[in-house]
């Protein structure tokens, strides 16, 4: 998991990835993207349930109904604006290298240094802080450009969904990464992992 920190050539690629799909720090109006298409339930990371078992408070959380975020340009500039802030003052370093252990660790970067759990944590915890619905701010698993496996935030709004990623300070849609999806977080219960299908997107309504 997280093989690839942050590395300028893969950054390099993805910043012009999401250039090439439209995707700026321009108004919010202008954006919109697809809906990943979703399967049935299947199995929570080993990591999330570690996570749980030493953070119960952040598990033991009631089911809710689903929420999107309404993208404004408020809104819009509070995801770039955590994005950018935790990708840049967390210190990234490997799970083997911080924790000791090939076991997946997720943690808050509670001594300022993590790997890709690490950032997609804290961007979730800082996000509903700021007033976003905890039903839209997803943990998503993927394998990414190198086939590793690497965690990231889906951020699922009314104009489709966004991912904050630790190897690029852009935010873009989902389907712009480049990389094969493979499960998230229920929106319903964090608790829950559903299958992410790498088929043809859901188009935004709002398209």
């Amino acid at each position: 998991m997280c093989r690839g920190m942050v590395r300028t050539l893969l950054m390099s690629f993805m910043v012009a990835a999401a250039l090439a799909a439209g995707v700026t720090r321009g108004a919010a109006e202008e954006l919109h993207a697809s809906y990943a298409m979703l399967g049935g339930e299947t199995s929570v990371p080993y990591g999330w349930l570690d996570f749980c078992g030493r953070e119960p408070q952040e598990c033991n959380q009631p089911a809710m109904p689903a929420v999107d975020v309404n993208l404004t340009p408020d809104t819009w500039r509070i995801l770039n604006s955590v994005n950018e802030q935790v990708n840049h003052t967390i210190v990234p370093i490997s799970n083997l290298a911080h924790w000791g252990t090939m076991l997946d660790h997720w943690d808050y970067p509670t001594d300022g240094k993590g790997d890709c759990k690490v950032y997609a944590l804290e961007k979730r915890k800082l996000l509903m802080q700021a007033g976003l619905p905890r039903q839209a701010l997803l943990m998503t698993i993927v394998r990414d450009l190198d086939g590793e496996g690497h965690a990231i935030l889906t951020v699922k709004t009314n104009k489709g969904e966004f991912i904050l990623d630790n190897l690029t300070d852009a935010i873009r849609p989902w389907d712009a990464t480049g990389y094969h999806f493979l499960k998230r977080q229920s929106q319903e219960n964090p608790n829950v992992w559903v299958a992410i299908v790498n088929a043809k997107p859901l188009v935004s309504s709002l398209q």
